[in-house]
């Protein structure tokens, strides 16, 4: 359907400050990709609101209008879920900065969807409370697009993941209403529609003001580096600390891809003690509690690295030497685009488990399609990190990185897991989406996007596969039909 954006333009302009419509072409360039640049579409028309007011009003009017719309937090996504790849109006959050209310006797915050996710720590930290979700992005990215994928990061092992630590959103829904969904307390007896609009990437509506939970800053907190002649004993590691009953706040796993890298970039920071240059695998556990238990658990901990084959357990007790440990692991994204500024990320998820193998599965595919693909990921949890690293210029090549992705997530499937742990769909992985689901379960999440969204303008084409995007799924379904299955209506076009 063509529409006249330039008369859209002029209506915006009537509801909202001038600063707040961006559609010259040369500044809407900033929104034509989010973290993943594998794919970039340069979006019509960008609005910033900086109230709950003005989301409202956009909303209503993209209702009156038929406007499609992307919802957009600070564009540090892996899924390509807030980019406007058909055309759409995208609303940016970015200006909603503000943290609205402090509740440190009942142990909550309440802030605007564009807070970056480390303001909110800094907040309460000198009270000595912390926001536990924290992502790699956290210096970067905002509550906003967490809630939008449910992000998790470094301490979701222990403490789990952003939906764990929402208690109420205040929502403008498609048709511009606004609503509240969960409440201040921590159990309420109605149905939990918080937790489905929690990870529902932009597709019910728009969050303008979050409720999360606080935790107390831990007595005793402890590092543990330990380095590893191969990535299977740094597995078998993993394996051991979890089956004797230690629940670390967190287990990161770096190769050595990753190891040197990081080495490079950091190198000449006052303080960073680069990790072992002739590792295979380096191991990070953070331990953290009542001191005497975290004392123990940091003994039973290293012993059991030890057993597993670490040439060397190292253990860090303050807090700017457990910082620079943990430097390392928050570069490591950074480290790697630097030497390699192409690189594709994906986050499937096997059984801890199934770690070993899967990564010697990962290697030989990594060699089969002659691309380098380097480790980094929430050993913990099983939540993998595959970077594809790849020269853009190369004939074919984004094509290979999309093939080799798409058969990792394949491994992790079949291992039992998930395509993805923390990044979303978004429109890079719905193609694989219905690797898991059925054409019921996708026809009944469907039936929750309607009831929120009939018309289906917020961020459409995200999350389900449809036989325009994805041929594979299409041939599946026309497979489906023709064995005599009946499908549901809502299955055929996803």
């Amino acid at each position: 359907m063509s529409r006249d954006w330039a008369e859209l333009e002029r209506g915006l302009r009537r509801l909202l400050p001038s600063r707040a419509v961006v559609a010259a072409r040369q500044e809407l360039l900033a929104y034509d990709c989010d973290g993943l640049t594998l794919h970039r579409h340069q979006p019509p028309l960008v609005v910033l609101p900086e109230t709950t007011e003005q989301v409202a009003a956009v909303l209503r009017f993209c209702h009156e209008n038929g406007v499609p719309f992307v919802a957009r937090g600070s564009g540090t996504g892996l899924s390509g879920g807030a980019v406007a790849e058909s055309e759409a109006l995208v609303i940016a959050t970015s200006r909603m900065r503000r943290v609205l209310e402090v509740d440190l006797e009942n142990r909550r915050v309440v802030v605007q969807p564009g807070v970056i996710n480390s303001w909110v720590t800094r907040a309460v930290a000198g009270d000595g409370f912390y926001y536990a979700p924290d992502p790699s992005s956290q210096v970067a990215c905002s509550i906003g697009g967490n809630v939008a994928e449910n992000s998790g990061g470094v301490h979701c092992l222990k403490y789990g993941v952003t939906s764990n630590h929402v208690l109420a959103l205040e929502v403008v829904l498609p048709d511009g209403t606004v609503t509240t969904l969960g409440s201040d307390l921590d159990e309420t007896p109605e149905l939990d529609l918080r937790g489905a609009f929690i990870g529902s990437e932009g597709t019910l509506g728009i969050a303008t003001a979050i409720t999360l939970r606080l935790l107390r800053a831990p007595q005793s907190v402890a590092v543990l580096m330990a380095d590893f002649g191969s990535m299977e004993a740094a597995g078998e590691a993993v394996r051991r600390v979890t089956a004797a009953g230690v629940l670390p706040a967190g287990m990161e796993m770096m190769d050595r891809l990753v190891i040197e890298a990081v080495n490079d970039y950091l190198r000449g920071v006052e303080g960073f003690e680069e990790y072992p240059a002739d590792a295979a695998a380096v191991l990070l556990i953070e331990l953290d509690g009542q001191e005497r238990e975290v004392v123990a658990a940091a003994e039973l901990a290293s012993a059991l690295c030890r057993e597993a084959g670490a040439r060397q357990v190292r253990q860090a007790w303050q807090e700017e030497e457990r910082a620079l440990l943990w430097k390392g692991r928050k570069s490591a994204i950074s480290a790697l685009g630097r030497r390699f500024p192409s690189y594709y990320l994906q986050d499937g998820v096997v059984p801890r488990s199934a770690l070993p193998r899967v990564l010697a599965a990962i290697e030989a595919l990594s060699e089969r399609f002659a691309l380098p693909v380097a480790n980094v990921f929430h050993a913990g949890d099983g939540n993998l990190h595959p970077l594809i690293l790849y020269r853009d210029g190369e004939p074919g090549v984004r094509e290979r990185v999309q093939e080799l992705g798409a058969e990792i997530l394949r491994l992790c499937v079949d291992a039992g897991g998930s395509i993805t742990g923390e990044h979303g769909v978004g429109s890079d992985k719905r193609c694989y989406l219905d690797w898991m689901y059925g054409p019921d379960d996708l026809a009944t999440m469907q039936l929750l996007r309607d009831a929120f969204d009939p018309q289906r303008r917020a961020n459409p084409g995200k999350i389900f596969p449809t036989p325009r995007s994805c041929a594979e799924s299409a041939r599946r379904v026309q497979v489906l039909k023709a064995e005599g299955v009946e499908l549901p209506a809502e299955a055929v076009v996803f």
